[in-house]
């Protein structure tokens, strides 16, 4: 046995080879010797393993075989290139922000190379997604070996019950209450930014006004609607997220008791039923945060009510019935509702009798104000505001009603103002549709006002002009919601 103490091997003749021993020979590496590969090593066979790049990609690049990295796709998807391969090559890529799904990672082959046999590119598109890949030959080309579509954060997630339904989603469940009832959170995550949920809370829509002889009923103001949502692709108007101050909620393992706002009734038919009022929506809450009920439909001695939003007034009234309910009422930010509209008190001829009630307030826009002198005209209650199909879920039953913005779900519209020609629409979010009637020969069958819609918070429509000696009720509000959404995976 003998030892060599040398600083360096080299061949015997410039850019010569170097053999170290014989076949069949074997060189022990001792414990705690460390080998640094400077240049480039084969034949040694595959490890395995990547070495992971701890700086975050954002955007494209070309991979370097060996290597795994942390795509970030937050701010869009892009395209990762790959290198000629050849046999025992690999790479890895990971979801860094968990956007794969709404930032999708494209994988190229290099050339006429394949990837699982197919010379084209493929696509990353799972929340959490990570992918290992191996170039096997040329006929399978980069062979995806490992796929994980798990998305650990070093703790566990929400665990709850309760509501009138539960839906799943992908990685997300919503609980929905159409009615009073007790959101139940069993377990939250280790991870804090995990306890935090989405909601949407809609108060009750207020009843609309009654009609007597020329008088015509204001459409009630909607119910109060809150929102915040902290996912991609969950904006909405009134999203609160961001707003100062912040009223997100993180859940605790407790009970949470919900309460979904009442309708408002509407106006009786009972005489004289221009100066008896209906009665506002009732209120809907979750944790901290309260919607507000929707303000009734004014008429003659009826004034038109304040709330969540504003009723819309009534037609031959003068102070104070003639005001508009005012929405946001308490105040909040954003704003959960808007100002009911003004009836017209025009009372000669021509016009005479052909007023129109104003219309009620919503969640996303004011009631139609009656122009002066009158003319008939609709006044359509305000419109409400929507949230996107997907805060719900594509298999949940229909909640809200169809509006402007496709693909989205409106809550809040206001009650139509009654009318004497063509009856006033309710605003989209379920508003109730005004009443109309002539006055010869007889009161049309829709000169009461209809209702809104159940668990949307609509206003109900005002009542239309009837004649002397009769009279017709205003339209009921339509029930509240309230939407609770959280990642349970």
């Amino acid at each position: 046995m003998s030892e060599i103490k040398v600083n360096k091997i080299s061949p015997r003749t410039a850019c010569g080879t170097t053999t170290l021993g014989d076949s069949g020979d074997t060189f022990t590496i001792p414990a705690g010797v460390s080998i640094t590969n400077q240049g480039t090593a084969s034949g040694f066979g595959s490890t395995g393993e990547v070495s992971w790049v701890t700086t975050k990609k954002t955007t494209g690049f070309t991979v370097t075989s060996g290597e795994g990295y942390f795509c970030d796709t937050s701010s869009g998807g892009f395209t990762v290139t790959l290198p000629a391969g050849t046999a025992g090559n690999s790479f890895a890529v990971a979801d860094y922000t968990n956007t794969f799904q709404t930032g999708n990672l494209v994988i190229t082959p290099n050339g006429s190379q394949k990837i699982g046999g197919v010379n084209a590119s493929v696509t990353l598109n799972t929340e959490g997604q990570s992918a290992y890949f191996v170039y096997v030959d040329d006929t399978e080309g980069w062979k995806n070996v490992i796929d994980s579509t798990s998305n650990l954060t070093g703790g566990t997630f929400i665990g709850a019950t309760g509501g009138n339904a539960i839906v799943t989603c992908g990685n997300f469940k919503t609980h929905i209450f159409t009615g009073p009832g007790t959101f139940c959170v069993a377990s939250i995550s280790s991870s804090a930014p995990l306890n935090k949920v989405d909601y949407l809370v809609v108060a009750g829509g207020g009843g609309g006004g009654g009609a007597d002889n020329e008088v015509k009923g204001g459409g009630g103001g909607a119910g109060g609607v809150r929102f915040f949502s902290t996912a991609p692709g969950n904006n909405s108007p009134l999203n609160n997220s961001g707003a100062s101050p912040n009223t997100e909620i993180t859940v605790t393992a407790s009970a949470f008791p919900i309460t979904v706002g009442a309708a408002g009734s509407g106006a009786p038919s009972s005489p004289p039923a221009n100066n008896q009022s209906g009665t506002a929506g009732g209120t809907s809450t979750f944790s901290t945060v309260t919607s507000a009920g929707g303000g009734i439909g004014g008429s003659y001695q009826v004034a038109a009510g304040s709330g969540g939003s504003g009723g819309g007034a009534g037609t031959w009234a003068s102070s104070p019935y003639q005001n508009a309910g005012s929405g946001n009422n308490p105040p909040v930010a954003p704003v959960q509702g808007f100002n009911g509209g003004v009836g017209n008190q025009y009372s000669s001829a021509p016009s005479f009798g052909v007023e129109s009630g104003g219309g009620g307030g919503g969640a996303g826009a004011v009631g139609t104000t009656a122009p002066v002198p009158a003319d008939g005209s609709q006044t359509p209650g305000g419109a409400g505001s929507y949230i996107a199909d997907s805060f719900v879920g594509p298999t949940a039953p229909s909640y809200g009603t169809p509006g402007p913005v496709s693909s989205a779900r409106y809550f809040g519209g206001g009650g139509g103002g009654g009318q004497q020609g063509t009856a006033s629409p309710g605003g989209a979010g379920g508003g109730g549709t005004s009443g109309n009637s002539t006055n010869s020969p007889a009161p049309a069958p829709t000169a009461a006002g209809q209702a809104a819609t159940i668990n949307t918070g609509g206003g109900g429509g005002g009542a239309g002009a009837v004649p002397a000696g009769t009279n017709m009720p205003g339209g009921g509000g339509g029930s509240g919601i309230v939407i609770i959404r959280y990642k349970f995976q």
